[in-house]
């Protein structure tokens, strides 16, 4: 078996994407982005708008969607003892006001130090230093926390996205509900009420299930064999109504469709635990979704356009085959579509 085709080898998800093409501001109307349609069973692509989007659903079928609601969960900081600057970005609530975070520079950071945000409106002390720079703070405030994260906090852009984003909405889905995530379920953001109304009228169900989405969004993998690499644990949630609504539309033969690798990495996660079905389910996953994976729940996937070697091109690389994949990929590379989290979409049936 030659290094290419050996599915286990980080270098079987390499691909050349200039850097003009990764997006840096959303485009103006969510729903006008370019939409790429592979059909897995013919290997074709097709060209088309994001609201075309409606025309490859059927009635009967579910559209699930991650409801989470990003934090403005980058703060700006300074370490008491001699002024440093310190930026913070929230990952996680462990337990009240015990947070994980990933800090920059970490090193500057001990436990035992006190970080005062916002002339002291908002303090942190450090209890534990993690690993790559990760450190749990327990935060100090007077009033309620998410208000006081409002005032203070920005939002959480990747770090490839270089534009100062003018309305922080825009990083959100407009069916965000859930706050807790540290970056958006971008696949999401090129719905709008009016469309999610129009594929309602045509008899297709919505479904909403929760992924807080942590910091394996943040990590490359590090290890030439992907088997090796470790995903960092992701909280989520799935109501008994949902859970219920999706094992109906399998039993009576129509689509599970899921609106990114978020939505699918939560049913994949429940089905797991459940002989295949889904069920009512909270807890924490670290599901590694990687060629050679059965799906049990998800016959099809809306998507953006992923980071090479990112264990998110390996994701749908398991749902649509990896050299179809790269050969989509390379072919919107060529018709220069947009990537990552403002860009286009995909959409894998």
């Amino acid at each position: 078996m030659t290094m290419m085709e050996d599915l286990n080898n980080i270098n079987a998800y390499d691909f050349d994407l200039p850097e003009e093409l990764i997006a840096q501001t959303p485009i103006k109307e969510r729903d006008h982005s370019r939409l790429l349609v592979l059909d897995t069973q013919t290997k074709t692509y097709q060209d088309k708008v994001f609201t075309d989007i409606i025309d490859e659903l059927n009635a009967g079928d579910v559209l699930v969607m991650n409801d989470t609601r990003v934090l403005p969960a980058r703060l700006h900081g300074t370490r008491q003892a001699t002024g440093a600057h310190l930026e913070v970005l929230l990952l996680q609530n462990i337990e009240g006001d015990r947070w994980e975070t990933l800090m920059k520079p970490a090193r500057k950071a001990r436990v035992g130090d006190r970080i005062l945000f916002g002339d002291g409106r908002l303090q942190a002390v450090v209890c534990q230093e993690l690993d790559q720079g990760g450190r749990i703070l327990e935060f100090e405030y007077d009033g309620i926390f998410l208000e006081v994260l409002e005032e203070l906090g920005e939002m959480p852009l990747p770090p490839y996205i270089k534009e100062k984003l003018q309305d922080s909405e825009r990083y959100q889905t407009v069916y965000a509900r859930e706050n807790g995530s540290a970056a958006a379920p971008t696949a999401g953001l090129h719905f709008t009420n009016d469309l999610l109304e129009k594929i309602k009228t045509k008899g297709v169900e919505l479904a909403f299930v929760t992924l807080h989405v942590g910091l394996g969004t943040f990590r490359p993998v590090q290890t030439d064999d992907i088997s090796e690499h470790v995903m960092h644990s992701e909280y989520y949630h799935v109501s008994h109504e949902v859970a219920e609504q999706i094992n109906r539309a399998k039993a009576r033969g129509n689509r599970i469709i899921a609106v990114g690798t978020t939505s699918i990495r939560t049913l994949e996660s429940v089905a797991a635990l459940n002989n295949g079905k889904m069920a009512a389910q909270s807890g924490w996953t670290d599901i590694f979704i990687k060629p050679g994976f059965k799906f049990q729940i998800v016959d099809a996937l809306s998507t953006n356009f992923h980071l090479p070697k990112s264990t998110l091109i390996m994701l749908v690389s398991a749902l649509g085959g990896r050299e179809f994949i790269l050969e989509a990929y390379a072919h919107a590379v060529e018709e220069k579509y947009r990537f990552f989290s403002f860009g286009d979409a995909m959409f894998i049936k």
